[in-house]
């Protein structure tokens, strides 16, 4: 006589080794929930002030006070003004100058030094990282000293007879120059650096054999290779220099301040707090503009087959 086994109910049928999972909508949360405390830092810190500089811009200024709160594109008008433009360009002229100088001497320097041993490419790459700890008030004064008549290098070449009498070389436009390409030099080196530390050493070797010479294979080959690198790092130490707020007004004349100091002149020594907000919103936009393009060609260099 057989026996009949009752099938099990399609809710007790499992596979074996299968688990019962909480829900989905728990687990995302879980895996999430670290993400509150930047995103809290985040609304504080940044979306919080942004937003109040934001409001300001709008305001109108009173005359011996503060501001008042309204709602007014006074402020934003005056963008189309001479003292503004002159100031735009003037820090736009100086800091593409100054970008331009920099990737100019950085990239052979940094393809120089991926050629090195690994020993020397390390201790080259700590003496940048040390010269990135400086802050840009020790930049400053370090270059007003070494550039003044009393204590600078004009005192040397004047020893040595190169110059008839010591000179003053700052303030002036020249300075400002020098000291932007000091401040900017050790971002294009570590911006150019993974680049060219990875580029395949048999495309120069190639060009070598085919009887180019080492400056045609530098120019020919290395530089068409690593344009997107190049137009990163100009992009980045553009945005470094445009921001650059001490330099000018230590090393330049009232007239070779940039968009930065004249903010904070607008809004310490003018009290005009609605103007300076406005122009820290339009500084801040073209800066966050040639970011998302330096991040447009990292991400076209990733894709790249």
């Amino acid at each position: 006589m057989t026996r009949e086994v009752p099938a099990p109910a399609a809710d007790d049928a499992r596979v074996p080794g299968d688990f019962a999972l909480a829900p989905p909508t728990s687990i995302s949360f879980r895996e999430h929930l670290w993400l509150i405390y930047p995103a809290v830092m985040l609304v504080v810190f940044f979306i919080v002030p942004f937003g109040i500089m934001v409001a300001v811009s709008f305001f109108h200024r009173v005359e011996g006070a503060f501001y008042e709160p309204a709602f007014e594109l006074a402020n934003y008008a005056r963008f189309i003004s001479p003292f503004f433009g002159r100031a735009l360009a003037f820090s736009v002229w100086i800091s593409a100058l100054a970008a331009a100088i920099v990737v100019a001497v950085a990239f052979p320097f940094t393809y120089c030094l991926t050629r090195m041993r690994r020993a020397a490419q390390v201790r080259f790459l700590v003496f940048i990282l040390a010269v990135l700890s400086l802050s840009e008030v020790i930049i400053g004064f370090s270059w007003s000293t070494l550039l003044s008549r009393t204590a600078g290098v004009s005192n040397l070449l004047a020893f040595v007879g190169l110059l008839d009498q010591p000179a003053a070389w700052t303030p002036s436009f020249g300075a400002l120059l020098v000291g932007l390409c000091y401040l900017g030099f050790p971002y294009a080196v570590l911006v150019l650096y993974p680049a060219l530390s990875r580029l395949d050493p048999e495309l120069p070797e190639a060009s070598r054999m085919l009887g180019a010479s080492p400056l045609r294979t530098f120019f020919s080959v290395v530089v068409p290779v690593l344009r997107r690198s190049i137009i990163s790092a100009l992009i980045l130490v553009f945005v470094f220099n445009l921001g650059a707020f001490l330099l000018p007004q230590v090393l330049g004349r009232p007239e070779h301040w940039t968009l930065s100091v004249l903010i904070t002149d607008q809004a310490i020594f003018q009290s005009n707090i609605p103007f300076a907000a406005a122009m820290a919103i339009f500084l801040m936009v073209v800066c966050l503009a040639l970011v998302a393009l330096t991040l447009a060609f990292g991400q076209q260099r990733r894709a790249a087959p």
